[in-house]
């Protein structure tokens, strides 16, 4: 009587065995595909951190041939936006009366970190899956670059930040995602952030204020030529996009 449960309990256990059954075990989770930041079943922040990347990224696409456009027509709102063309500007409009100035310089040195968190969110979520990320299909001396800001961020933490701000090829969005990884309070990270941007800001704004009014009559001058600039950004992101595409495309021999 009891011989019928154990054949049943046996070929159970051959069937878990099964070919079927190991490669169903072997099958990846659509969370764990190549190209993705997470180790772990993603929750809601994790899509959110995501979401929020790629609205930085999308938004820094729009603004490439929007700001030569906006620093002939709106140079207050450029600058209010964080760009150093609009803050040099701005500056040198101060220099023949302008007032915007002073609220362009707070507006200006907050915009100029707008996105700044998001990255350090994701170094705190993700750790340095979000630097094998950005590395990938990089060239070898990018990579590098990448690697030397990484460590040298979580190093010397304050200094990191502030270099950031300055005009130096650092990549910036390396540095944060190392803070947060590295476990710097959003406090501290937002603080020290700030004051960095006040001043450079205030510094870029020194710049456009001593050169003056040469400044100003420059860009009445570029006016007339401002679409045709944001046309040429146009086609060269076009043209860009259409080459990575038929390279990716091309067969690999």
């Amino acid at each position: 009587m009891t011989e019928q449960p154990e054949r049943d309990a046996a070929r159970s256990a051959n069937a878990d065995d099964s070919p079927s059954a190991s490669s169903a075990d072997a099958e990846q989770e659509w969370w764990q595909a190549e190209g993705l930041p997470w180790k772990h079943k993603p929750g809601r922040a994790d899509f959110a951190c995501l979401t929020a990347l790629s609205v930085a990224a999308v938004y820094g696409l729009v603004m490439l041939p929007l700001r030569p456009i906006m620093l002939g027509l709106a140079p207050h709102i450029l600058g209010s936006l964080g760009y150093r063309t609009g803050l040099v500007l701005v500056g040198a409009l101060a220099a023949v009366g302008d007032q915007w100035w002073p609220l362009v310089l707070l507006f200006g040195s907050l915009m100029s970190m707008k996105f700044d968190w998001i990255y350090w969110w994701a170094g705190k979520l993700w750790g340095r899956s979000i630097l094998d990320i950005w590395v990938d299909g990089k060239s070898p001396r990018t990579q590098r670059r990448y690697e030397r800001a990484w460590s040298w961020a979580r190093r010397y933490e304050t200094l990191a930040i502030v270099v950031t701000f300055l005009p130096i090829p650092i990549p910036a969005a390396v540095v944060y995602a190392a803070l947060g990884a590295a476990g710097t309070s959003l406090r501290k990270f937002l603080t020290v952030g700030f004051l960095s941007a006040l001043g450079t800001s205030a510094g870029y704004m020194a710049l456009g204020y001593w050169i003056g009014e040469p400044a100003v009559a420059a860009v009445d001058t570029y006016g007339k030529y401002l679409w045709y600039v944001s046309i040429a950004i146009i086609v060269g992101m076009l043209a860009v996009y259409f080459y990575r595409a038929r390279k990716q495309e091309a067969p690999q021999g």
